[in-house]
């Protein structure tokens, strides 16, 4: 690039060109309008006049162009507000010089010639910037970009091409276009032509020799994401995206906003609005303790509550490993010794109790759980002993230090549940409800579905699947499931504690669920590596499709259009004490000691 002591002076010799240029073509406009009046009888015509007429008209034209800052880079050249500003400039000449000529004793001019003058100047000064703006992308066009297809002919197409084609450095070289519009089969951008729809992928691929796909629509849902993708990948295509609008820093529209597509784009995930100063009022200066703090959801609760201020940041996990990473991510350092780590199990009701009598938290977030549905199907007293149990121990502790707001994480599993997870997470959920009457503070619930990247979902399943090169295998073809981003959750998590009543259950809306099936193909697909998909047929205790609600409630939404509140039932003391867990579960196999069945009252 060159130093600024040397563009500055060119980029003024630049406009001071064109403005000169202007001048010349007012002198041209001037002289060919009289000439056009007087029908070519040049004895009719007074030079001297003329002149005076087409410098004055200049001159106005100069200072008019001054005043909208014309000629002081403002505009970029040949753009639809320089064309404004010039046409503005163009008719205040043409109408000043007309009263100049009506108003004076001698007319400079006829009467006719500013009109048409105006008109001359202003094609012969837009056709000189339209060569100018086309000659310069010419001058910019990328040689060596890697081709590409541009799927999207709206306004965020049209921005993006025009990025690409003025960086000289781009990596993208846009060679077709392609849009569903039938209104748009006839579009060209920048000289980019259109080669047809979605369907016409594969053809435009081979005739362009294409290599890459943009989805140039920001507001693009997942359906036309995994269809376009799908078929840009049988054409052997990598593809890209545009973030959302809300996304993006800017509304315009360049390179630097083109991004690899992720499961995210495919199922469709977007971020709910969340009233960050609503949140910071119960987090900040308080003391927050974080159970399962080592988990997916537990870590990223971390990270997203200590942005608030808390006072105190108190992290319990029995997984110590899990708790020096969590620790490593949020501070860049791992102090096991500090005061803020609790190593412990929340089986253990004392060390439990002891843990909340020294810390005293005024805020909990309860995430710590056992949640794999076919390991919990083998050991259902874990679940027992955990889910139930373990919940049962925080909310004594919790209770007894009187904590002001105790939220509890639940599945969408605990919603009609037919698994061990499910109706754990169940009894978990109307444990916190019974709490709740007993309280003085907010103790809820907060339920959603499967989360994308945490650890033991079916997308860390499938992508160790493909990792050894496969098979993937889905229970069913038909099998659909609820997926959230786990930023998404977390945002949930903590609005519960803003938003919720006291024994409440809050539920996402989760938008449509999605097929399994599709999910592990878009990972295969984005793999690119030949992967076989294997049906293995329904496990026990596994549904074919998930509920977000109980048949037993109704929702309503008093705070936020897509969260909703509901009621779910108390687990009355006598409860735990008379029903056995077997039935609980729904397995006759089960039967555990009785000591963990008579412990497991509340108080």
């Amino acid at each position: 690039m060159l130093p600024a002591s040397v563009r500055y002076p060119l980029w003024r010799l630049r406009w001071a060109g064109l403005l000169t240029a202007d001048l010349v073509i007012w002198f041209l406009a001037v002289q060919l309008a009289t000439f056009a009046r007087y029908e070519g009888d040049t004895a009719l015509i007074d030079q001297r006049l003329i002149l005076t007429g087409a410098a004055l008209a200049g001159g106005l034209h100069a200072s008019v162009g001054m005043i909208l800052r014309l000629y002081q880079g403002r505009y970029a050249v040949g753009s639809a507000d320089e064309l404004t500003a010039l046409a503005i400039a163009i008719a205040g000449a043409s109408i000043s010089l007309f009263a100049v000529s009506a108003l004076a004793p001698n007319r400079l001019v006829p009467l006719s010639v500013p009109f048409i003058g105006a008109v001359i100047a202003f094609v012969l000064m837009l056709g000189l910037r339209l060569a100018l703006r086309r000659t310069h992308e010419g001058a910019v066009r990328p040689r060596l970009g890697e081709p590409t297809l541009i799927f999207g002919a709206g306004d965020a197409g049209n921005q993006l091409i025009r990025s690409m084609l003025q960086d000289a450095q781009s990596p993208f070289l846009p060679v077709g276009l392609l849009d569903d519009d039938p209104a748009k089969r006839h579009s060209r951008i920048y000289r980019v032509r259109m080669l047809g729809n979605r369907h016409a992928i594969g053809a435009a691929a081979a005739r362009t020799g294409a290599t890459t796909l943009v989805v140039a629509i920001p507001t693009a849902d997942a359906s036309l994401v995994r269809d376009v993708s799908a078929l840009a990948g049988e054409a052997g295509l990598s593809v890209k995206v545009l973030p959302g609008i809300v996304d993006l820093l800017s509304p315009r529209i360049g390179i630097r906003d083109v991004r690899d597509i992720d499961l995210a784009d495919v199922l469709g995930r977007h971020q709910i609005d969340t009233d960050l100063g609503a949140m910071a009022d119960y987090l900040t200066n308080k003391r927050v303790l974080i159970t399962g703090a080592g988990g997916s959801i537990g870590a990223e609760l971390c990270r997203q509550v200590q942005l608030f201020g808390p006072a105190e940041l108190i992290l319990l996990d029995r997984d110590e490993s899990a708790l020096h990473a969590v620790q490593l991510s949020l501070y860049g350092r791992s102090e096991m010794g500090s005061g803020d780590v609790v190593l412990a199990d929340i089986r253990d009701a004392e060390a439990v109790s002891r843990i909340f009598a020294r810390k005293r938290p005024q805020v909990v977030f309860h995430a710590a759980a056992l949640k794999h549905v076919n390991m919990l199907e083998r050991f259902p007293e874990e679940a027992w002993k955990t889910n139930v149990l373990g919940t049962r121990n925080v909310l004594d502790a919790a209770t007894a230090v009187e904590v002001e707001c105790f939220i509890n994480i639940s599945t969408d599993k605990a919603a009609n549940p037919a698994n061990v997870l499910g109706r754990s997470k169940r009894v978990a959920e109307r444990l916190t409800a019974q709490y709740a009457r007993d309280n003085g503070g907010a103790f809820l619930s907060v339920r959603f579905g499967n989360v994308l990247g945490s650890r033991g979902s079916v997308l860390t399943t499938f992508a160790a699947q493909i990792a050894r090169g496969g098979p993937v295998t889905v229970t069913d073809p038909g099998v659909t499931r609820f997926f959230m981003t786990i930023e998404e959750a977390v945002q949930l998590v903590i609005q519960g504690g803003a938003l919720g009543q006291r024994g409440e259950t809050l539920v996402l809306d989760m938008g449509e669920p999605i097929l399994i099936a599709d999910v592990a193909r878009q990972l295969i697909a984005m793999s690119h590596r030949p992967v076989a998909l294997v049906f293995t047929g329904l496990r026990p205790g596994e549904k074919l499709h998930e509920d977000l609600f109980d048949k037993t409630e109704h929702g309503s939404r008093p705070h936020h259009p897509l969260i909703s509140h509901v009621r779910v039932p108390q687990l009355k003391d006598r409860y735990l004490e008379a029903e056995d867990w077997s039935a609980l579960v729904g397995s006759s196999e089960i039967n555990l000691p009785m000591a963990n069945r008579t412990e497991a009252h509340s108080p």
